[in-house]
């Protein structure tokens, strides 16, 4: 009895310090070594006698330490009870942690039965479940794998080769040699593991180049007015943070030509289209010389759009709808449904979503935007690239999170996106973090958290296609398929191993 109660000490201790420990990967500042060996602990757990429960405590503690400021942003914006907020959250947590139990349950009769199947078809399983996270419900791809290894010398240049999806593939592939290595006490698997990642980071670093816009770089400001949100419209504070903008906005346009950009919600609550005076006012700035990229809300036939709009000297009008929406935060999902839920955010529930991609044209730029979540699905920017897009834009607003992980954690999805297709990507956002992001993921400039200011930079776009842009399925397909073949195999392994034990009577 005291061996079995220390058993499951040990197991739960996994459980509890390796989510905690994963979690640890996506905060403001994560560990080079770490992201390495921080998932071990969870694929060690499928050795276990209850691997579906132990998976499932693990993915809650993960999901608990790493989007902790959900439940404060519901109590402040929502204006729900504390007890309520914090409700929701562990029942978010607890829904997200399903997916952890689902691998784990599936995963624990490949790691039994070891070889390929279990090096290989590990990773493979881990990939499909991410795949199915970021599909259904229309998608939650955050806090995935691959973001553990953003600071990864050659993670992201290899990313335009093999995706994110890649990248998480080799991430699990690594941890999971070096969790065979500790239970089998087989050292050549993990040294197989972290062989094939050691070898491909620095051949993608030496040879994932995209290629440049032929003419010389056009600038680019970006405004960070560091405004907080208003939890009712209030008219005297609204106005003063939309002057706030258009001062650092006349600031801002100190050279002709140079596009200012505003982040999301920093003219709010702007109606671009219905207001004379607002509309006068965005463009006696551009009439100072610089074109003006910025967003609105917009009522067309009774149907609301977030949108973007770009405005250039002489009169030229460009507008992108959003096309992926946060739902329960922009929209509520079967609205029917769930005619209870009361909006969490500004206009929640009233928008919708555009089906098209619309380039935004600058100079010889054609911009691609994505407004605030749309930049964690990786498939859509790629659409954006196929279809031109030279330079990439993401407007946001992360105030609503305060000085939390979040704005960190959304800010790796930018880098991601910039190295998987190999094009610039500009960030705007209202507190933090705005940064110059170069085609390789790196950040060529950055205002942190909380600083008030215009990030002054220049913008180059790129041409061509990285392979990952090309063929972004291809990475998902071999997944599942290899996943697919992986449990077959495990399935049938089992099937023998029962025969054998019970072998039928004539």
């Amino acid at each position: 009895m005291a061996n079995q109660r220390g058993s499951l000490a040990l197991w739960l201790a996994l459980a509890v310090g390796g989510g905690a420990t994963w979690a640890a990967q996506f905060g403001p500042r994560g560990f080079l070594v770490a992201p390495w060996l921080a998932l071990a602990p969870l694929l060690l757990l499928l050795g276990s006698p209850w691997p579906a429960r132990l998976g499932f405590l693990h993915g809650v503690v993960f999901w608990l330490a790493g989007i902790p400021w959900i439940a404060p942003t519901l109590v402040t914006y929502g204006q729900l009870p504390v007890w309520l907020s914090w409700l929701l959250f562990v029942l978010l947590a607890a829904f997200l942690a399903l997916y952890w139990a689902a691998f784990a349950g599936l995963g624990a009769r490949l790691w039994r039965r070891g070889g390929w199947v279990a090096l290989l078809g590990l990773p493979a399983l881990w990939v499909t479940l991410e795949l199915v996270r970021g599909w259904l419900f229309s998608g939650f791809p955050w806090n995935v794998a691959n973001y553990a290894w953003v600071d990864v010398p050659g993670a992201l240049p290899l990313a335009s080769w093999v995706g994110p999806w890649g990248i998480s593939f080799l991430v699990v592939l690594t941890n999971g040699g070096v969790a065979s290595a500790i239970a089998r006490r087989r050292w050549q698997t993990g040294a197989l593991a972290l062989l094939v990642p050691l070898i491909l980071l620095p051949l993608a670093g030496r040879f994932a180049h995209g290629a440049a816009r032929p003419g010389p770089p056009q600038a680019v400001r970006l405004l960070q007015p560091n405004i907080a949100n208003l939890v009712h419209y209030e008219p005297l504070p609204a106005l003063r943070n939309y002057a706030r903008v258009l001062a650092m906005s006349r600031q801002a346009c100190d050279e002709p030509g140079a596009l200012v950009i505003w982040p999301e919600s920093a003219g709010w609550p702007f109606d671009y289209p219905r207001d004379a005076n607002l509309r006068q006012d965005v463009w006696n700035l551009v009439d100072l010389g610089c074109p003006l990229l910025f967003n609105s809300a917009v009522e067309e036939k009774g149907r609301w759009y977030n949108a973007a709009f770009l405005l250039t000297p002489g009169g030229g009008e460009g507008r992108y709808d959003k096309r992926h929406l946060v739902p329960f935060g922009e929209y509520v999902p079967a609205k029917a449904l769930f005619p209870f839920i009361d909006s969490l955010a500004r206009n929640a529930g009233d928008f919708t979503a555009a089906k098209d991609v619309t380039l935004l044209p600058w100079g010889s730029e054609r911009l691609g935007v994505a407004i605030c979540f749309e930049v964690i699905f990786p498939g859509e920017v790629a659409e954006a690239v196929r279809q031109g897009a030279t330079s990439l834009v993401t407007i946001t607003n992360d105030a609503w999170y305060g000085d939390t992980s979040a704005p960190w954690q959304h800010f790796r999805a930018v880098r991601f996106r910039a190295a998987e297709e190999r094009r610039p990507f500009v960030r705007a956002a209202i507190t933090g973090i705005s940064a110059l992001v170069r085609a390789d993921g790196s950040v060529a400039a950055l205002l942190g958290p909380f600083e008030q200011g215009v990030l002054r930079g220049e913008l180059r776009g790129a041409v061509g296609l990285s392979p990952y842009a090309r063929r972004p399925w291809l990475g998902q397909v071999l997944a599942v398929v290899l996943a697919a073949a992986a449990l077959l195999a495990g399935w049938r392994a089992k099937a023998t191993r029962s025969e054998i034990k019970e072998p039928r009577s004539e």
